[in-house]
């Protein structure tokens, strides 16, 4: 974390649009002042104690609450380990107008553990926190990382596992896990320029480890474990690598490097090791969240249906099912061509040998006759 940034802010200072007594200021002029810094420098990401200085401001605390209330509103982008932001468009837009208090219900307790406000990923997408250990998914990742505390997400394909890690990690980059993925995929290699020569680019294990970023290894059990073994000196407590096709150059980890890995459990070529099992210290499973598919207009009988199948799946009576990513498929389907052909899309979506089960399950629900999506003889 940023030495300058205390672990818990206060809970006072000129971010509250409450006057603090004795400031001779109007409620919110520091809001304003962070506000009117960050979007003066629209490409730098600040540390709550570099802005602190950059503007001279009494306290950091207030300022680090002036920032987290900009994150909260989409006005800028936070970071942690240490903490650190970025304005958005959004912010810029807003030219310093705080934003309205969020709302609280009853739900939410004294970590927001019932807050379902959206998280913006970095392709503009909506991410939906769902909740975990007595607050939200992101919360709870962010919080990992500022422990580095490795985690390894597992769930079928098309829950959100890659999208959960992206709206906890603005600054994530990542490594796709294939049974081709090679040890220079992680640590770079070397790259033919125009002239005819040859320049080595540092791969995204290095780069996080230097920049302080999340690294999001995806579908890591696809990837063979001699391979995967350049992690783990990066995730023990050396922290350190070196990189053998580069003169074997030292790379040390700076604050706020993370590893967070995902697989998918059942999937052909797929290997949980013990060794990497054994790196992670938290195990999350990642399941489709039915009641978010009917929030996000997923019609009830095909999360209906979508549950039966997933029945099926955990029976071994069947080998695919509808998940979040399907489901919302569907609706984006049936928004553009109408649900009959939404239906038939998912059908067709099923593979070949579990098709004949995802009809059923469609029929039953639906009540109509179902085929696959086809392309018939014209007219």
């Amino acid at each position: 974390m940023d030495p300058a940034t205390p672990t818990t802010a206060p809970q006072t200072g000129d971010a509250s649009p409450t006057r603090n007594p004795g400031d001779g200021r109007r409620p919110g002029y520091l809001y304003r002042q962070v506000a009117a810094h960050l979007a003066a420098h629209p490409d730098r990401v600040f540390k709550v104690g570099e802005l602190t200085t950059a503007i001279a401001a009494p306290s950091t605390g207030a300022v680090f609450e002036a920032l987290k209330k900009m994150a909260g509103a989409g006005y800028a982008t936070h970071q942690t380990g240490p903490h650190r932001f970025q304005i958005t468009q959004a912010g810029i837009d807003a030219a310093g107008t705080m934003p309205p208090p969020a709302p609280r219900t009853p739900r939410q307790g004294r970590h927001g553990a019932g807050r379902r406000q959206p998280v913006t990923r970095p392709n503009g997408d909506l991410y939906f926190p769902r909740k975990l250990a007595g607050a939200t998914d992101v919360d709870v990742l962010r919080r990992l990382r500022e422990k580095r505390i490795p985690v390894l997400l597992y769930g079928p394909p098309g829950t959100g596992k890659t999208a959960l890690v992206e709206a906890a990690f603005p600054d994530l980059l990542t490594v796709a896990g294939t049974g081709d993925t090679v040890v220079e995929d992680f640590l770079g290699n070397f790259v033919p320029l125009p002239d005819g020569g040859f320049e080595f680019v540092y791969g995204p294990l290095v780069t996080a480890m230097r920049d302080g970023r999340a690294l999001l290894v995806d579908d890591a059990t696809l990837i063979p474990p001699k391979v995967l073994a350049v992690l783990y000196p990066a995730m023990d407590g050396r922290r350190v690598i070196t990189i053998p096709g580069y003169r074997n150059e030292r790379v040390e980890a700076a604050d706020g490097f993370y590893v967070i890995a995902g697989h998918n459990p059942g999937v052909h070529g797929a290997i949980l090791t013990e060794a990497l099992a054994s790196r992670f210290d938290v195990h999350i499973e990642v399941t489709t969240d039915w009641d978010l598919a009917r929030h996000l207009g997923v019609p009830n009988p095909a999360v209906q249906a979508a549950i039966a199948l997933n029945a099926d799946l955990a029976a071994g009576r069947v080998g695919w099912a509808p998940q979040l990513r399907e489901l919302l498929g569907f609706a984006r389907v049936r928004k553009t061509l109408g649900l009959p052909a939404a239906i038939s899309n998912l059908a067709g979506r099923a593979p070949a040998d579990d098709r004949e089960q995802v009809l059923a399950a469609l029929r039953q629900q639906f009540g109509t006759d179902i085929t696959a999506l086809t392309l018939g003889k014209q007219r």
